[in-house]
Parts: structure tokens; C-alpha cells; sequence
């Protein structure tokens, strides 16, 4: 079959001729354009700017889901340590609603203000004590580095505000803190795009 000659329209308006062949012949040249290389070398740089652009973009992303999933595995522990250790006393429920989850500063005050009001005599919390302490220090670490806006500080209500004025019931308050944070921990892993919000 003969080979029949086509035309490339180079980006200066030039034409060339060139023979169609899928297997070139030892021996034989493609003649391409300068215009055309430099083109070619345009595009692939320009290619390798937007891909740079891409991984900037994505980088901030990749490093929220990181965080996500690290606060995720530690209140899935505290919770797992909060059924092992403690026991709620028989008939002792909690009537809503619910403390307020509204961004990352929020959280961190809900569990330190419990966490204040969870007497160390209590046997087995210590550790339930030093968990909360981790979770809401690496959430602190995290919102200093990454929160630039002041935004007020929340205002203690709800269930805590209620609590917090009953903290000479010591015993009693601790035990309705520790029920308030497990309850907060639930709300928490149902809600962990409010991570997000500083």
C-alpha cells in the first residue's frame, strides 16, 4: 500500500509535509518546527506548574483528615475506657439536651470544664482524666498552628453550666461529668466535620 503524504499545520502557519508510516524506515527524519518545540516545551511547563499548584492546594486537606483521624481513634479510646472502668450507677440517667458542638473550641472547653469538675478520689479515673487532658491538648496544639482568626471565646452552657454550679456536690458531680463526657465523646464521632471550624 502506497503512503500518502499529509500536512501538519504548524502554530506559525507553515506547512510541512511529511509521510504517514507506522513504522518509520531506518534512516528516515521527522522534521518538526521550532515554533512547534517551543510550544511543546510551553505546555509541559506550564503542566509542571499546575501539578505544583495541586500538591500546595491539597496539602492543607491531607493534613485536616490527619487530624480528624487521630481525634477519632482517641475519643474511640476514652469511650472504650470510660465502659471499662466505669460503671454508671443503676437508674442514673441524663436528661437533654446536650452540650453545644460548634467548632474545635468549643469541644476543648466542653471536656476541660468537665474533665475540672471529675474529682481525682474517684477510683479508676485517672486515666480517664490523663485522656481527656491528651485529647483536648492535641486539639489546643492543632488550633494554634492552624486557626488564624480570634474568634470569642464560646460561653459555658448547657449541661456544664448547670454542673458547674453544683461542684460542691462533688461526688455526685463527678459522676454526672464523666456520664456528660462520654455522652459529648458519642456527639463528637457522629460530628467530626466540626473539626473543622476553628
Amino acid at each position: 500500500m502506497s503512503q500518502q503524504p499529509f500536512t501538519i499545520r504548524c502554530p506559525d502557519g507553515a506547512y510541512e509535509q511529511h509521510r504517514r508510516s507506522h513504522q518509520p524506515r531506518e534512516g528516515s527524519s521527522v522534521l518538526v518546527s521550532e515554533t512547534y518545540l517551543e510550544n511543546m516545551d510551553y505546555t509541559l511547563a506550564l503542566l509542571f506548574s499546575l501539578l505544583q499548584l495541586l500538591s500546595v492546594g491539597t496539602a492543607a486537606p491531607v493534613e485536616v483528615v490527619k487530624m480528624k483521624s487521630k481525634v477519632k481513634w482517641m475519643a474511640e479510646q476514652l469511650v472504650v475506657r470510660l465502659n471499662k472502668d466505669f460503671q454508671v450507677p443503676a437508674g442514673l440517667t441524663l436528661s437533654p439536651p446536650a452540650d453545644n458542638l460548634d467548632g474545635s473550641s468549643s469541644i476543648v472547653m466542653v471536656l476541660e470544664g468537665y474533665n475540672s469538675l471529675i474529682s481525682d478520689t474517684l477510683n479508676g479515673v485517672s486515666q480517664v482524666k490523663f485522656d481527656i487532658s491528651s485529647l483536648t491538648g492535641y486539639l489546643n496544639q492543632w488550633r494554634q498552628v492552624h486557626c488564624t482568626e480570634h474568634r470569642p471565646k464560646p460561653l459555658v452552657s448547657g449541661p456544664l453550666q448547670e454542673l458547674q454550679s453544683r461542684k460542691e456536690f462533688i461526688h455526685t458531680v463527678s459522676i454526672e461529668a464523666l456520664m456528660r463526657v462520654k455522652e459529648f465523646l458519642y456527639l463528637l464521632l457522629k460530628n467530626l466535620d466540626h473539626l473543622e471550624t476553628c
